[in-house]
């Protein structure tokens, strides 16, 4: 049994009585009910629930619309009931800038990405900058006058390919993209690195700000707050001690919290706010770990570690002021496949690890330079020759400086403080598992400033760690990146030019080329597509049409007596190129082969004192041609014959741009407004752009595509409607856009500022992102846009056409 016609919106079969069809201008059904209760945006209009097209309603509702009488007469037998199934299809496959990259992938990290002018480089001497992979800098804040802003340090995580590197791409991506790129190439474990990094927000651990590229050395940094150094030798109190030591055992658990482990600490790696507090600084420390790295490299020279070489390296590291339990550095020399024996596969790296180098921190304040010579000697005294066989020998190295702890802490501490005492000894253990924990060390050092009968008062909250992967920084993907420059690490870098090679590899599909198309003789005016032929018009008066195979030149056409304004291709029984001069014709030209030099037909619209010509063109199925002229006005021709079918009247200006969509006509005008007039009986529906009272911006520009409407104007800015709900208003240049091509997601826009900008949109129905992907330098105004399967064709005010195509 057939299914009975029911209404689109209610879903309830018609019956001709309670379930009533009526039929809209645009030719779809639905009951009157519905009709009535659909919420109405603008008056005396209605958008159709089955094609989504804006058409008129009467005043006295739905009751004044035809019953569809055939509909009622044949029951079961409808088909215009569903929704144009074309509308939301998409249009066309092609990439202009293909990404390898997912959208939740931009969307995680694109806020994460500082603006390219809020961050700049202090100047530093070359040595400096060559030997380090971190650098001095200023983040601008407040209004940009540099009173407010803050120092930080910049940490090199990643490189890209700068603008100067001879890439043969005429298309540049946009900072933030270029960026984003970048992180996309990094290794998974690295990037889950900087995410951990970046999301630490807790108490004593410095901040980080976000990522900068530095675009002239093509270079990706990590931002971080600089804080002060503290000068250790004045340094000379125990209850300064125990605050510093709560402090970073408040630091260490909060990054325990989010899964990360120090591993090692140095001096340089506390640092102090103005207050006096101790912070752990992260940038430091990711630093601190490159430095390891470097001197196991140069005291190895990348051959199997002995204790002879244990040695050498602990001795480095005691020297330098970094401190590492010896099973983060057991850890490290093994997956480097550094160790002569055979060590256990089993890691012991936990959060016990970053008790040990605190505990070394605090005595080294207690003992000062004195304290770290004697921990140099103690290393230097063991006779590495007689324990070269097995792995718990080299164990012998950590013992001599676990009893060179206990003398200092007997000749510091004096016998006070016993408690202490025992568990810094504790602390020193080899064994991770007999350590205490650091909120333990976080009580005895709270014992050296707190009475007794107060300690009940105070305690150290407990923190349940996140739910994410555990790692240990000094380990990670981030401390083994390549530092260019770096005599340590200089090993690890890669062939020449494989920078660029993965580079070119990334943007392979999407490597932008160009065309020259030479043969006019004035502006660019219009582009137009269809037959295999590019049409282009121009102030020279002429229209040439160019080959899309080749973009060889065809043909010309020619009779216009004045400029020509405006142009379009109609594809139809008789496929045909229309165009507007600023003399008020119109010309119609076959596109069939032979193509001739003369119209088809043409007609002149009548003039009066505001007259200033055809300005735009456009076309709808139902036979007629429509023009926007300089008299305000826009009109509607039939195509057969050329005669007029009616005025639309009431733009204040220059009816400059026309595109049509969804049964609608856009009509725009320097007045800054946008008409949206029926195509059915021309009659006006209603108008866009009147929220801004008072400012008056010309739209020079209308694109059209899936619902989306574009309108781009004088001032730079471009404002952007969702089924004729305005969903963003933004400035994307500093000057006049003159043309604006809309494709699915890829916006392109061009005028005075020479460049063609390619935006990418993005979003649902309740909000849209509007994100710029890159631009194309051009050589004169860019006049006229046109976007085809996958080809962008460019119009210049210095007569020349480009066309710029992805491709390897």
């Amino acid at each position: 049994m057939e299914e009975q016609p029911e209404c689109p919106v209610c879903l309830q079969s018609y019956d001709g009585e309670s379930t009533l069809p009526r039929v809209l201008s645009c030719g779809h059904t639905a009951c009157e009910e519905c009709l009535t209760n659909i919420p109405k945006k603008f008056p005396d209009t209605i958008r159709c629930p089955a094609c989504t097209v804006l058409v008129k309603f009467p005043p006295q509702g739905p009751s004044a619309l035809p019953k569809n009488i055939d509909l009622l007469r044949l029951f079961p037998s409808i088909s215009n009931l569903t929704p144009d199934s074309t509308r939301n299809s998409k249009k066309s496959s092609f990439e202009f800038v293909a990404r390898s990259w997912p959208d939740e992938f931009h969307a995680a990290w694109k806020d994460r990405v500082l603006l390219l002018d809020a961050v700049s480089v202090e100047s530093q001497g070359s040595t400096e900058s060559a030997s380090s992979s971190r650098l001095p800098g200023c983040l601008k804040e407040g209004d940009g006058d540099g009173d407010g802003d803050s120092k930080v340090s910049l940490l090199r995580v990643g490189s890209f390919q700068r603008r100067d590197d001879g890439c043969d791409s005429v298309f540049e991506f946009g900072y933030v993209l270029r960026m984003i790129s970048c992180l996309w190439e990094m290794e998974e474990e690295e990037r889950d690195e900087l995410d951990v990094i970046m999301c630490v927000k807790e108490r004593g651990v410095s901040k980080v700000f976000g990522l900068w590229g530095d675009l002239k050395n093509g270079v990706l940094y990590l931002v971080g707050e600089k804080l002060s150094d503290f000068s250790w030798e004045e340094f000379d109190d125990s209850s300064c001690l125990a605050v510093m030591g709560m402090q970073l055992c408040e630091a260490l658990l909060s990054l325990n919290k989010e899964g990360v482990n120090a591993g090692c600490l140095s001096v340089s790696c506390v640092k102090f706010d103005e207050f006096g507090n101790a912070f752990v600084d992260l940038i430091e420390l990711l630093e601190t770990g490159r430095n390891v790295y470097g001197l196991i490299s140069e005291e190895t020279c990348r051959k199997p570690v002995g204790a002879l070489e244990m040695g050498l390296v602990l001795k480095r590291l005691v020297k330098n002021g970094v401190f590492m339990s010896f099973e983060v550095l057991f850890e490290l020399l093994k997956r480097q496949n550094l160790l002569i024996t055979q060590a256990s596969s089993e890691c012991l790296v936990s959060c016990s690890s970053d008790v040990w180098p605190v505990c070394f921190l605090l005595l080294m304040l207690l003992g000062g330079k004195q304290f770290s010579e004697e921990l140099t000697e103690s290393v230097t005294g063991v006779d590495a020759k007689k324990c070269e066989g097995k792995i718990e020998d080299l164990l012998v190295l950590y013992t001599g400086l676990m009893e060179k702890l206990s003398s200092i802490l007997e000749s510091k501490l004096n016998g006070k403080f016993k408690s202490m005492v025992g568990v810094l000894r504790q602390c020193c253990c080899l064994d991770p598992q007999a350590r205490p924990v650091l909120t333990d060390l976080w009580k005895c050092n709270r014992e050296l400033i707190m009475n007794h009968r107060l300690r009940s008062l105070f305690a150290l909250e407990k923190k349940k760690p996140k739910k994410r992967k555990e790692f240990c920084l000094v380990l990670g993907e981030l401390c083994r990146l390549v530092v260019v420059g770096s005599k340590e690490l200089e090993e690890d870098l890669p062939e020449e030019g494989e920078f660029d090679k993965d580079f070119v590899g990334r943007l392979s599909v999407g490597k932008i080329k160009s065309k020259d198309l030479r043969g006019h003789q004035d502006s660019i005016t219009g582009l137009a597509v269809g037959d295999g032929f590019l049409f282009s018009s121009s102030l020279d008066k002429n229209i040439h049409i160019w080959s899309l195979k080749d973009f060889s030149h065809v043909h010309t056409f020619k009779g216009h007596q004045d400029k020509v304004m405006a142009l379009i291709y109609i594809n139809g029984v008789e496929s045909v190129c229309v165009s507007g001069d600023g003399g008020g014709g119109i010309f119609v030209w076959s596109t069939s082969f032979p193509l001739e030099e003369q119209p088809l037909r043409k007609w002149y619209e009548p003039k009066d004192w505001r007259y200033s010509g055809i300005h735009a063109l456009a076309y709808s199925e139902d036979g007629y041609v429509y023009s926007g002229s300089g008299d305000n006005t826009i009109k509607a021709w039939s195509l057969q014959d050329g005669s007029l079918v009616c005025t639309m009247t009431g733009h204040k200006s220059v009816v400059s741009t026309l595109v049509v969509l969804n049964g609608v006509l856009y009509s725009g005008s320097w007045d800054g407004t946008v008409r949206l007039w029926s195509l059915s009986d021309h009659s006006f529906l209603t108008v866009l752009g009147e929220e801004t009272q008072g400012i008056v911006k010309s739209i020079l520009s209308l694109a059209a595509d899936e619902g989306t409407l574009v309108a781009a104007y004088q001032n730079g800015d471009i404002q952007i409607w969702r089924d004729d709900t305005s969903m963003k208003s933004m400035q994307i240049q500093s000057s006049a856009i003159l043309s604006v091509a809309l494709n699915g997601k890829w916006l392109f826009t061009g005028g005075w500022d020479t460049t063609v900008n390619i935006q990418e949109l993005s979003g649902d129905e309740i909000s849209l992102e509007c994100t710029h992907v890159g631009s194309i330098p051009g050589s004169s105004v860019v006049t006229s846009l046109l976007y085809w399967e996958g080809k962008l064709f460019a119009g210049f005010a210095d007569k020349s056409i480009k066309v710029y195509y992805s491709g390897r």
